[in-house]
């Protein structure tokens, strides 16, 4: 079993919790402002890290006033924003365990997360979600109160707790260990009941110390800006504000609702960003887009090609000097307006939750925003592998960090151990038993390891295709290059026990007007009549060749059929994460499959 990895460089000590990585800051860099929050006119107003822990401490108390127990579960439901953190950092400073629920979930699965978890308390953002959940609390015993932060909850929580003295807070922080619940992160889903995977404080401390260790000093120093827009219910945005509120001495803005993204980059100008694929395949697209309607399409991918070809010499350590000169001239015309349009000061963002492809991460690097893929689960309290600013190989996501092994067994499957392996699954003891193996987390995940370390991700074991022929296809290499089309919005690639491998595609709409425009089309075309045109078809077909290039031709993609629902969170087709439930688009387009296999198999 080939396997890679290093001991950990700085290790906690078994009574520290979360919390103390905040009174470190405090005593370290006071100076530095925690947060940075929206004003009613948009503008980022400095919070020190004094007036955040009066506040963490005031809401606290009003937990513990309210009966929040120590151990138990306090859950929060809420968009991304400078509330939930304070949440957050509030449960654990009054001893409880934290349990996030996507704020778009349905009725019935947040029954489901507050019953599994057993929640006895809920912080949600608005009247609605007090209302959905209100919908399920037949069948919710434990719950005893809901509290809406929209409505000004955490106010009062802070002036119920005014009796609560400082030492009994003070022995409810310090009551945890480091091998104590943190919080219960459900996992999406995709394929079944969502399982809670049980974080500790240590798995938080630890792989904070270990990220910081590792690229603290070149991604994220002190003084540095994160902005963060990604879900706070997700695992890796959790960990990033920890990490960055704690260890590394960052200042954190946050956009609630991504409309707002390129107005509040422009207010905040921060110098790191985490994002997931898409975001960088929709700027790249809209940027070309944009070029073409202006009539500066060729000077926009010239741009693009020196872009890559500096990326790709810089990365094999030797730039020539005409293409260094090219690159200067292109960074004044096009470069520097893009990174403007960030916030002009992005220099690292971190990509994950998908592969970027090789292109986007030279085409990043190239124009001065490098983009550094890692990758992680739930179950890992994000980070396992992440890829280094001064040995980047775009195409993998870099080698484990301090304090991690990553190994793979005979199958191909990825298997992690270290810092950041969870304590196992709330209340379902089987599911540990077989994700936990001789300390060994088995990830489902399949992959290889290089002479440095550095691992390739191929896909899913659960998503793996086997053909009626017998061929494995991972669906992901072929997915990941069909969605960096401005006209492809998701597609899913077919062909389990079928003589061929095909793929459904959907039309990103916001993007189709502009792509009809700049190819000389009817702008107001629907998706439906879009799905049918020749003109957009011969495209698509070609960018399905294109993408048959990257595997053997029993894995290439014979048929598309494009369909004129798109697939997204809101119809149940993705979970939170933007993961598509293939179970559900397999059986809800069975029609669709059914008429593409309906003819004979295409000829080779």
């Amino acid at each position: 079993m080939k396997q890679y990895g290093t001991e950990a460089q700085h290790v906690s000590r078994p009574d520290e919790n979360i919390t103390d990585t905040l009174l470190e800051r405090q005593r370290r860099r006071p100076h530095i402002p925690i947060f940075e929050v929206a004003d009613s006119s948009g503008r980022f107003v400095p919070m020190s890290i004094d007036a955040f822990l009066s506040e963490v401490t005031a809401v606290a108390k009003g937990l513990i006033a309210s009966g929040v127990e120590p151990g138990q579960v306090v859950a929060i439901m809420s968009r991304t924003r400078f509330e939930w953190a304070l949440a957050d950092y509030a449960i654990w400073w009054a001893g409880g365990i934290s349990v996030p629920i996507y704020e778009t979930s349905s009725p019935s699965q947040m029954q489901w997360i507050a019953s599994d978890s057993e929640a006895r308390y809920a912080l949600v953002e608005t009247t609605r979600h007090r209302e959905d959940l209100e919908s399920v609390r037949g069948e919710l015993p434990n719950l005893r109160h809901i509290g809406v932060i929209e409505d000004g909850i955490l106010e009062e929580l802070k002036k119920r707790g005014a009796d609560v003295s400082d030492e009994e807070l003070e022995a409810r922080r310090s009551r945890a260990c480091g091998a104590d619940v943190a919080t219960i992160i459900y996992t999406s889903g995709t394929t079944g009941r969502p399982k809670g995977a049980e974080l500790t404080h240590s798995n938080f401390v630890e792989t904070a110390l270990s990220a910081v260790t590792l690229l603290g000093e070149a991604v994220l120093p002190p003084g540095s800006r994160m902005l963060m827009f990604l879900p706070m219910a997700h695992v890796f945005a959790r960990l990033l504000v920890m990490t960055a509120a704690g260890p590394a001495g960052t200042t954190v803005a946050f956009t609630p609702d991504t409309k707002n993204l390129m107005a509040d980059l422009a207010a905040f100008r921060p110098t790191f960003l985490l994002a997931v694929p898409r975001v960088f395949e929709k700027v790249y697209n809209a940027s070309e887009a944009k070029a073409i309607a202006g009539g500066k399409g060729k000077i926009f991918s010239a741009a693009a090609k020196t872009a890559i070809d500096f990326s790709i010499a810089e990365t094999a350590g030797k730039v020539p000097i005409a293409l260094k000169a090219k690159r200067a001239l292109f960074d004044k015309l096009v470069y520097s307006k893009l990174r403007e349009a960030m916030g002009g000061r992005i220099t690292y963002s971190i990509s994950g939750g998908a592969p970027l492809g090789e292109r986007l991460a030279h085409f990043f690097h190239g124009i001065g925003v490098t983009v550094l893929e890692g990758y992680g689960l739930t179950e890992t309290t994000a980070p396992v592998c992440v890829n280094l600013p001064w040995d980047r190989a775009p195409g993998t996501v870099g080698p484990p960090l301090p304090g991690s092994w990553v190994a793979i067994d005979d199958d191909g499957q990825i298997l992690v151990k270290g810092v950041m392996v969870f304590k196992g699954y709330h209340n379902n003891p089987e599911a540990t038993a077989e994700a936990l193996r001789d300390g060994w987390f088995a990830t489902g995940d399949i992959g290889s390891l290089d002479e440095k370390g550095r691992l390739s991700i191929t896909g899913r074991s659960k998503e793996v295709i086997v053909t009626a022929g017998g061929k494995n296809v991972a669906p992901a290499q072929l997915e990941d290059r069909l969605r960096t089309h401005p006209l492809v919005s998701q597609c899913m690639v077919v062909g389990d026990q079928k003589p061929f491998v095909a793929a459904i595609l959907t039309l990103d709409e916001e993007m189709l007007p502009t792509w009809l425009k700049n190819n000389g089309m009817r702008e107001d075309m629907t998706v439906a009549e879009a799905a049918e045109d020749p003109a957009v078809r011969a495209e698509l077909q070609t960018l399905v060749e294109a993408a048959n290039t990257s595997v053997s031709r029993a894995e290439s993609i014979r048929v598309f059929e494009i369909i004129d629902t798109d697939f997204t969170e809101e119809n149940g087709y993705l979970t939170p994460s933007m993961k598509l439930k293939r179970n559900v688009v397999t059986k809800n387009f069975a029609d669709v499959i059914d008429k593409i296999y309906s003819h004979p198999k295409p000829k080779s």
